[in-house]
């Protein structure tokens, strides 16, 4: 929990790697993720440091194992996942895993080159036996039949006349079928119709040797004379990336050439088979290979990168590395580095040296306090040591929501759905989900687990369950005792169709409900009046409340970074103007509820009137005081209230300037002390602690104050305080609209859905076959808009309150995360 309440303290670490050793002690380090080392080469080039060489053998690596990674995932195989988890291997097996994995891609590269090559003959005889075997003119198979047939009379008439020495030529081949028109249309233009072309679409579809899809193609034949038509058609085929094939006229020679192509594409298939089957037996020793290579691969490169961040000393003995580290961590560190170098005959070093940068935040979570932590890092990470707002937030952020999502019906379904994930998430199926929606709940379970149970709570309190009243304890209302004793006659009641209960009628209320809202308010005709007053007031109290809680945990700020003279120049001022206004206004609220009878309701005063009187000094007859004095006590606490401004906007830059002074004045042989606290002072207003400057050596220009930055500096955090103790106190009313709105949503959606079907006059058998419709449009409804819509809306409201309202009373956010040199991410 302390870890939880502030960030864990962190040290700049140096450490002595001897150079035999300095790869596995990084190693280890890795393993275990407990130091984030420093770059001690900024200023070297990337190409110019040591391990260069080794980076890059790892990212041609790399690529190698992405390359047959791509294979496996076309063949249509998984991958398995490496089991346990590897250790980065050592630098002499690097040249091992490079040799083994170039020679398996070479080999994969040929078998898949090979069954490339035969997947394009076997395509290119299978097209060309399409083309033989479907002749576009008569029917192999009509040359079997006897007698004189119209279907096997030659095509072009005996030559005769003036071109009778031409010969008629033949071009056959196939085409993509989008393409066969144009191509048709280009042939009969280019050649003015002297040819004539057949096209037809082939039966059965053939796979595509590259893609593997099954394509269908058109063959075609194209007579034609003369030798300057034949050339035409052969360059718009060859434009149109036809297949061309030879093509033989006597009928037999066609049948003779289309058996040797069925005979070749038989032997072609039996050698692709044996192919394939060598393929497969390749990419399994891929499968085998590639996962435990990648990530001992990544493990090495990641040492090497974290290698090339260390300096070299001068006798090139060994390496110096800077890391931060938390200090509950350095013996176990001390530990690893000793074990790691034990071989090497020399020990790794590891001591703490002093540092003038602000260090990292540390903040160790758990499933369960991860997503509350998120939602605090989103603002912003918390400054070095600061106080962390998450612990709280555990509680408040559910409070606050179901406030404005409370119901009980809405709130058990979100519990269920977030229980639900919560015993699920150790299962592989649900970690390993992709959608990115999914990801999103799954990672915010234990926040949905809270936010449901706390909307369970404010349901009860409201007494509200999908918009109904329960009726758990019995009404705190007698209406008959109201009808006996006010004489309610026959003919008062058919002229009045509203009646009052009068509480100051004895037996008529018989005292609170025992808990949350009475059911009676339901039936009441002013249920939203009395709602309104009660959720407005509530959330006027809850604001002051959070807000007043904020400033107080700047108490923890101010004394961890030693800065007593905020808690009498900074913290009083900002409680005395905000419990002095907006605290007096949540006692005047309580007061009233607690101290005005129901027999003085007629008379009560307004609360309203009296905080406006308040700020103006000034009384209004008509509106009677709630207790002896009150105006006297009003008016001390707004001179209380005004006179805290100036001390909030000069008291810490006056001390300030005060104490810069008082440094110079003294000797030089006593400033040492005070100019130190005073550079503490000046590095806390910047953002970090007197812990972090310890031991730094600081130029003395540093501990100079411009008053004007720090007058202005003040000045801004004054306004924006005063100002928002106004806005923020406002902007807690959300709490009351957005629960408002999701009452009356709540209310439309059961009027106008199931109170309409359940009214339905009709037969028990039809009405029930009508529910059935009915109730599921009610059910979608209710998730869609009430829990997801409304839920959303709710959450961010809620996100926004913690944001501005709560966390800028205290916390900064102005530091950034501790992230150690770890494998976790290449083990996952």
């Amino acid at each position: 929990m302390g870890s939880m309440f502030r960030g864990e303290e962190v040290a700049l670490v140096q450490l002595f790697l001897p150079t035999a050793a300095a790869y596995t002690c990084v190693s280890q380090l890795g393993e275990l993720g407990l130091v984030e080392f420093r770059d001690l080469n900024a200023s070297v080039s990337a190409f110019q440091r040591r391990f260069v060489v080794d980076v890059r053998r790892c990212e041609e690596l790399e690529k190698t194992f992405t390359f047959l990674q791509e294979e496996v995932r076309r063949a249509g195989l998984a991958l398995p996942l490496p089991v346990g988890r590897l250790p980065a291997p050592p630098p002499r097996d690097l040249l091992r895993i490079q040799e083994e994995t170039d020679r398996l891609a070479q080999e994969l590269r040929d078998v898949r080159g090979n069954q490339q090559e035969l997947r394009a003959q076997l395509h290119q005889l299978q097209l060309h036996e399409a083309v033989l075997g479907q002749s576009h003119g008569p029917p192999l198979a009509a040359a079997h039949t006897d007698g004189p047939s119209s279907e096997r009379s030659p095509l072009l008439l005996p030559p005769g006349g003036p071109h009778q020495d031409l010969k008629v030529n033949f071009v056959a081949g196939a085409v993509e079928p989008h393409k066969a028109a144009a191509l048709e249309r280009l042939l009969w233009r280019a050649c003015r119709g002297f040819l004539i072309a057949s096209f037809q679409e082939m039966e059965q579809q053939l796979e595509d040797p590259v893609t593997g899809e099954p394509t269908r193609w058109m063959t075609f034949l194209i007579s034609y004379w003369g030798e300057q038509i034949g050339q035409k058609i052969r360059k718009i085929t060859a434009c149109f990336h036809c297949h061309i094939f030879p093509f033989l006229e006597p009928e037999e020679a066609r049948r003779g050439a289309l058996q040797q192509l069925q005979q070749q594409s038989q032997e072609l298939q039996e050698v692709l088979g044996e192919t394939e089957r060598f393929l497969s037996q390749v990419l399994g020793r891929v499968q085998q290979l590639l996962p435990a290579g990648q990530m001992q691969i990544r493990k090495m490169k990641a040492v090497y990168l974290a290698l090339n961040q260390c300096s070299v000393s001068s006798t090139h003995k060994c390496l110096i590395a800077e890391a931060w580290c938390a200090v509950l961590d350095l013996p176990t560190l001390q530990q690893v580095l000793q074990d790691s170098s034990s071989e090497a005959g020399v020990s790794a070093v590891a001591h703490r040296i002093p540092c003038q940068d602000m260090p990292p935040t540390l903040i160790r979570t758990n499933r369960f306090t991860a997503s509350f932590q998120g939602i605090v890092d989103a603002y912003g990470v918390g400054r070095y040591q600061e106080v962390n707002p998450a612990p709280y937030t555990i509680i408040t952020f559910p409070f606050l929501f179901a406030v404005m999502f409370g119901d009980v019906g809405h709130g058990l379904l979100m519990f269920l759905f977030a229980l639900a994930m919560v015993l699920a998430e150790n299962r592989p199926a649900v970690k390993a989900a992709q959608n990115e929606i999914w990801q999103t709940f799954f990672g915010g379970r234990y926040l949905l687990l809270l936010m449901g149970l706390f909307s369970v709570y404010t349901g009860f309190i409201y007494n509200e369950c999908f918009s109904r009243a329960t009726t758990i304890f019995p009404s705190g209302w007698s209406v008959a005792a109201m009808a006996n004793q006010s004489g309610w006659s026959d003919a008062y009641l058919a002229r009045h169709s509203l009646l009052t209960l009068d509480p100051n009628i004895s037996g008529v209320f018989l005292g609170p409900y025992p808990f949350g809202i009475d059911p009676v308010w339901s039936l009441a005709t002013n249920h939203l009046s009395f709602l309104n007053s009660f959720k407005m007031k509530m959330s006027v109290i809850l604001g002051v409340i959070h807000m007043a809680f904020g400033v107080i945990l700047g108490v923890f700020n101010h004394v961890h970074f030693g800065q007593g003279h905020k808690l009498l120049l900074e913290t009083l001022p900002e409680l005395i103007f905000l419990l002095g206004l907006f605290g007096y206004l949540v006692f005047l609220v309580l007061y009233k509820w607690l101290c005005v009878k129901a027999a003085d309701s007629a008379s009560a005063p307004s609360i309203l009137i009296h905080f406006i009187n308040m700020f103006l000094f000034s009384s209004s007859p008509t509106n009677r005081p709630l207790y002896h004095a009150q105006e006297v006590v009003q008016y001390v606490l707004v001179v209380l209230a005004l006179a805290s401004v100036p001390v909030l906007l000069l008291g810490t830059p006056l001390y300030l300037l005060r104490r810069q002074r008082h440094l110079q004045r003294r000797p030089a042989g006593g400033q040492d002390e005070d100019k130190a606290k005073l550079m503490d002072s000046d590095a806390c207003e910047s953002g970090w602690g007197p812990d972090e400057k310890a031991g730094c050596s600081g130029d003395e220009k540093e501990a100079e104050l411009i008053a004007s930055e720090v007058f202005m500096h003040q000045a801004i955090h004054t306004i924006e305080f005063c100002l928002g103790c106004i806005s923020n106190t406002a902007s807690y009313l959300r709490l009351w609209a957005l629960s408002l709105a999701h009452a009356q949503l709540s209310e439309v959606l059961w009027a106008m859905v199931m109170r309409v079907a359940l009214s339905a006059n009709l037969r028990v058998g039809v009405q029930a076959v009508v529910l059935v419709p009915v109730f599921a449009a009610f059910a979608v409804l209710t998730v869609a808009i009430l829990l997801v819509m409304e839920g959303l809306s709710a959450f961010l409201h809620a996100l926004r309150l913690h944001w501005v309202e709560f966390q800028n009373k205290f916390y900064s956010g102005t530091g950034y995360k501790l992230s150690p040199f770890t494998f976790a991410a290449e083990d996952e």
